[in-house]
This record gives structure tokens, C-alpha cells and sequence, in this order.
């Protein structure tokens, strides 16, 4: 059922039409006040069809019912250098911490003769699916492809909205994307615990699109305080992360967020990260001024503005905290 959310929700359908027109203006006007106030808002008009979603939810939900024996079937550390497969509750760590959450990554399927599978590039490779569920490898990818589409629509979007050619961050930063793709499942926690289904974090990448089953249980730092980001029914969370903060100077910030599911039923979300090139160096547009480090206020108290280097490199340096096994064991 759909809730009530004090974040805006912007129809974006006129950025997947073709050819310049005032609506995609208009959009564009929306996105840059959201990016300016919160850095998150909705979406609807996306493309992604309900039944899409109604895939990979119900296979979502098959596998994370197998026995855990049975899930630890396609643990990470099977996936390698590709960084792929299962985790389970508390084998992630948010600012050192255990999540209370288990999932699966995935990313763009690659074939063994890829170049960068040659090279042996971490994050790169093959997904792991569980044979207990063939259903899931079909909807993942399906889903991968229909998320990649409406996020290039969207990041014509931003350009615009900083007053840029439609097809700037095509050009410089994604015609070849780094697509990180998470399934969570959270299980019910009491409100009064301290623990976190995911502790406060900002994302790594350029733009996020979040799905959510019915529960909720998202929540949002604004400038003024935290708040509530529910489902609404045909829409999708979307939010900012580092690196348009970095591109921007800080115009765009990425917001911090965290998630707590006290529902009292286990919570699927679906984030999917729409990133810069591995290997693009990460240069702040022409023409924008950092006003102010925020390193004091962040959940992390580190600036990134004072990153220089490949998304690469900044991606494996955030994730080898998240993972510090699979940094032991891989990079």
C-alpha cells in the first residue's frame, strides 16, 4: 500500500522520450531542487514494469526461505575477485559494525573472455545464482537491463539539471557504467534495539534507485532531520551519492540514510547502484566552487573532496571495509 512521504516524487517519463523538449526542462528543474535540498526523492514514470518487479521479488523470497546451508551454496567468497554471491546476517559491516541484514551482490554479467575478466579486475566477473531457484538468475538480469535504461534516462536528467548537455555523463562517465545490483533481506528487529538492518552510510557512485516491498522502514538525513522515505506504490527511491557530490563540489551532496525494519515480517529492498566507468578519473565539473567541506557532519568524517583518482579506486577502498575478509583473502 502506498504511503504518504515528505520527499518530492517526479514523473521523469519525458527524459525517456527521445530529443530535447520544455518537459524534460521541467524535470530537470525538479531533480536539481531535490538534489539541492535532500538529495533523495521518488520517482514514477521509470519504465520498469510492475511484473518485473513482481519476478524478482517472489524469487527473492524463495531464496532467502532455503535453509542457510543451502544459501552459503553461493557465498561471496566462491564469487572471488568479482566480489559476487551471498552474505549472511552480520557478514556485512557498516562503520565497523554488523548489519542486521543478509543479501546477495550481483553486477554486469561478464563472459570469461572479457577483457577486464583477463585482466583480472576486482568487481568484475560472473554472477552466482542459486540452482534451488532458477528463477532468480532470469529476473536478476532482466531487472539489470531495465534499471540500467531508466538510470541513463535519469542521469540526462541531472545533466540537465546543472545546466550541461543531456548526454554530458554519458559521454565522460557511463557509456560503459559500473552496475552494482544488491538484494536485502532484512528480518524483523525490535524498535527499542540499538542495531541497524544498515547503519547510517552515503552511497559510493553517482545516482541510486532503490526498490521496497510494502514495508518500509528507510529513513533519510535532511538538513532539518531525519526522515521517513516509505513505499509508494510504482515508484522507486532515488538518491545521490559521493561521486556526483565530489563532480559537483558539493552542490549535489549525498545524503546519509540508514534502514531499520521493525515491521515484524521479514523486508526485501532492491538497490541498484548506477556508477562511473571503473577506470574514469573522477574530475569535478568546470565552473563549480566547494563552498564547504563537509567532513565534520558526515557519518564518516572523511571529505570527498579530497579524493583523487579512479571510481575504481575509490570503490574498492570503501568496500574492502565492508568486506574485510574478502580484502584479506582477494585484493
Amino acid at each position: 500500500m502506498s504511503q504518504a512521504s515528505s520527499l518530492p516524487v517526479i514523473d521523469m517519463s519525458p527524459l525517456r522520450a527521445r530529443g530535447a523538449s520544455p518537459a524534460k526542462l521541467e524535470v530537470a528543474r525538479a531533480i536539481e531542487s531535490a538534489c539541492r535540498d535532500s538529495g533523495f526523492f521518488y520517482v514514477k514514470g521509470h519504465g520498469i514494469s510492475a511484473e518485473l518487479f513482481a519476478r524478482l521479488d517472489a524469487a527473492s523470497r524463495k531464496f532467502f526461505a532455503l535453509p542457510e546451508a543451502e544459501k552459503l551454496d553461493i557465498q561471496m567468497a566462491r564469487g572471488g575477485r568479482a566480489w559476487r554471491g551471498y552474505f549472511p546476517v552480520g557478514g556485512e559491516l557498516t562503520s565497523g559494525k554488523p548489519d542486521m541484514k543478509e543479501g546477495i551482490y550481483f553486477g554486469t554479467e561478464l563472459s570469461p573472455d572479457h577483457p577486464r575478466m583477463r585482466a583480472r579486475v576486482p568487481l568484475h566477473g560472473a554472477n552466482l545464482f542459486p540452482v534451488q531457484v532458477p528463477d532468480l538468475r532470469g529476473a536478476v538480469l532482466d531487472y539489470l537491463k531495465a534499471a540500467t535504461a531508466t538510470a541513463h534516462a535519469l542521469m540526462e536528467g541531472i545533466a540537465l539539471s546543472l545546466n550541461l548537455d543531456a548526454a554530458y555523463f554519458h559521454r565522460t562517465y557511463t557509456a560503459n557504467p559500473t552496475i552494482l545490483f544488491r538484494v536485502f533481506h532484512y528480518p524483523p528487529m525490535p524498535a527499542a534495539s540499538d542495531a541497524w538492518g544498515v547503519g547510517e552510510h552515503t552511497d559510493y557512485g553517482l545516482l541510486t534507485l532503490l526498490a521496497q516491498d510494502e514495508l518500509g522502514g528507510l529513513k533519510v538525513k535532511t538538513s532539518r532531520s531525519w526522515i521517513d522515505a516509505p513505499p509508494i506504490e510504482g515508484t522507486l527511491v532515488c538518491n545521490i551519492g559521493d561521486m556526483l557530490d565530489r563532480l559537483t563540489k558539493g552542490q549535489y551532496r549525498s545524503t546519509p540514510h540508514r534502514a531499520k525494519n521493525v515491521s515484524g515480517r521479514g523486508r526485501l529492498s532492491f538497490p541498484f547502484f548506477f556508477d562511473p566507468d571503473f577506470e574514469a578519473e573522477i574530475v569535478p565539473l568546470p565552473g563549480f566552487a566547494l563552498t564547504a567541506d563537509d567532513r565534520d557532519t558526515r557519518w564518516d568524517k572523511a571529505s570527498v573532496h579530497a579524493f583523487s583518482g579512479t571510481y575504481g579506486d575509490y570503490l574498492l577502498s570503501k568496500v574492502s571495509k565492508v568486506f574485510p575478509e574478502l580484502k584479506r583473502e582477494v585484493i
